[in-house]
Order: C-alpha cells, then structure tokens, then sequence
C-alpha cells in the first residue's frame, strides 16, 4: 500500500437507495459532489467491547455488535453548492431515510455507505473566518469498497 495524503479526496450524495449493496448497486446511483470540503473524518466500524468476569477465572472478552460509526466531514458553505443543497435537504429531513455517499480517494479508491444525516449545524465565527458546515452523518450500512482502477 502506498501512502497518500488527503488531498484530491471527495465526499458525494445521493439521494437514491441503490438496488443491491455492492458495487455495482452503488454504481448505478447519480451522486453529487459536496464542494468545498476540508475534512471528511473518520470512517470504518467497530466492535462494541462485552467483558464477563466469572467470580471463579479470567476475565472473558468477547466482541459484541458492530458500529459502524459517524462521519462528520466539515465545508465551507456555499449557497449555490448542489451537494452543499441536498446536504441541508438531508439534514432537515424529518423522517429516518437513508442517503448514501461516495468518498473518493486521490488514487481513485471508492468507498460507498448509506447514511441517515442528523443535522448541519454552520458556524458563524469572526470576520476573518468562513462560516463553515459540520454535519452528522450516521453510517447504517457496511463499506462496500472499490479498489482503485
């Protein structure tokens, strides 16, 4: 594996379910680039930790369900972004739907999940900043990766 920064990655949405969750289910799916984004954060699962501690022996350490985690990427927001526009739609959405997302990577590795957004909160700071975005994005589904070309 090379190493690689993050530059030249994205992060995309759509608002569309794919048919089946593979690749090629994801493939078919139209996303939309989020632009302006400076940080997409952490992704992958984890396993919740279930310990028992028999009065009588060692411990024993079993791992227990999955998390898939949350994803909370952060973008300068811009009221003309369409990514940015189905982002705020997502967030404002009632209801628990699933959107799903695309990360790409600079060598072009792809990595799709379904998410529910639950919420965008923007902060306003001082006048030297940019009113940024920071939503909460979280992962319902596995990772279905697709190595780079």
């Amino acid at each position: 594996m090379a190493l690689s920064t993050a530059a030249g990655s994205a992060l995309a949405i759509s608002v569309a379910a794919p048919a089946t969750q593979d690749a090629a289910g994801y493939a078919a799916l139209t996303f939309t680039e989020i632009g302006l984004i400076d940080k997409i954060g952490a992704i992958g699962g984890t396993f919740a930790e279930v310990e028992f501690q028999p009065l009588k022996g060692p411990k024993i350490t079993l791992k227990g369900s999955r998390d898939n985690g949350t994803l909370n990427p952060s973008y300068a927001v811009d009221s003309n972004d369409a990514g940015q526009a189905l982002m705020r739609t997502a967030a404002n959405d009632p209801t628990s739907k699933f959107y799903s997302f695309m990360i790409t990577r600079p060598d072009g590795e792809k990595v799709y999940f379904g998410g529910i957004v639950f919420g965008a909160p923007e902060t306003i700071d001082t006048a030297d900043t940019v009113t940024t975005a920071n939503p909460t994005v979280k992962v319902c589904t596995n990772y279905v990766r697709v190595p780079a070309p």
